[in-house]
């Protein structure tokens, strides 16, 4: 079973200005909780025991709400110090962490919540089915996007992500993604998106998703956020 984890909360969170030219994006509330503490308290439900976060833009506030909040998970900030490394490259950096063991990667921008643990669980039975598989990814259909504007990133059938009729591109990213620290071995550089290495499985019909059945909360710009707060939330 999956134990580490790691949490991508490096970025700028630009489309949600003027919010984040004070607070760091995960930073920002839904409801009673944080975006981060909602995913360090569903990675808790899951019964993840390390979990790594990335930082860079006001990093400081996020090492520090950490300490002043308690989880019951072992938690390791990594500090982007100089130059922002994008998703990618964030998680190269922090791959010693992981030692050689697979390990989930989360976005804090969705709006996780307990129905989510089921549908993890398929992501981690369909990773372990294979012992050669890399990757293995929680997709959505675009159409339960609450973002309408969100345009598709892949397409998925039987299992087998692509991007083929890239004109047509029906289901979303999650946030949500098994990986083993393998798949960054022939990586030679430190600023690059995790599209890289998903593009690079995709060539070997190796890239593999599990489709959501959850409608998809995902922070994207500050209008959408707006209109999330109108919500009830039920984590």
């Amino acid at each position: 079973m999956i134990k580490k984890a790691m949490i991508l909360a490096a970025g700028f969170g630009k489309r949600i200005h003027p919010l984040t030219l004070k607070y760091p994006k995960p930073l920002l509330k839904i409801g009673n909780e944080t975006l981060l503490s909602n995913t360090l308290k569903f990675l808790q439900s899951y019964k993840i025991e390390n979990v790594v976060i990335n930082v860079h833009y006001l990093g400081e506030q996020i090492i520090d709400y950490i300490k002043k909040n308690k989880f019951n998970l072992n938690i390791h900030t990594v500090e982007e110090k100089d130059k922002i490394l994008d998703t990618g490259g964030g998680v190269l950096n922090a791959i010693k962490h992981f030692s050689n063991e697979p390990f989930l990667i989360i976005n804090p921008d969705t709006i996780w919540n307990f129905n989510y643990l089921k549908e993890l669980k398929l992501v981690e039975k369909l990773f372990f089915q294979n012992k050669e598989n890399k990757c293995c990814l929680l997709v959505v259909d675009k159409k339960k996007s609450f973002d309408q504007s969100l345009e598709g990133d892949f397409n998925l059938k039987n299992n087998l992500v692509s991007r083929k009729n890239k004109n047509n591109l029906s289901f979303i990213y999650t946030g949500l993604q098994i990986i083993k620290p393998e798949a960054f071995s022939n990586i030679d550089k430190k600023i690059f998106s995790i599209n890289s290495i998903w593009d690079d499985l995709i060539e070997k019909n190796a890239l593999y998703g599990i489709e959501s059945s959850i409608n998809f909360l995902h922070v994207s710009t500050l209008n959408i956020y707006k209109d999330l707060l109108k919500k009830k939330f039920k984590y």
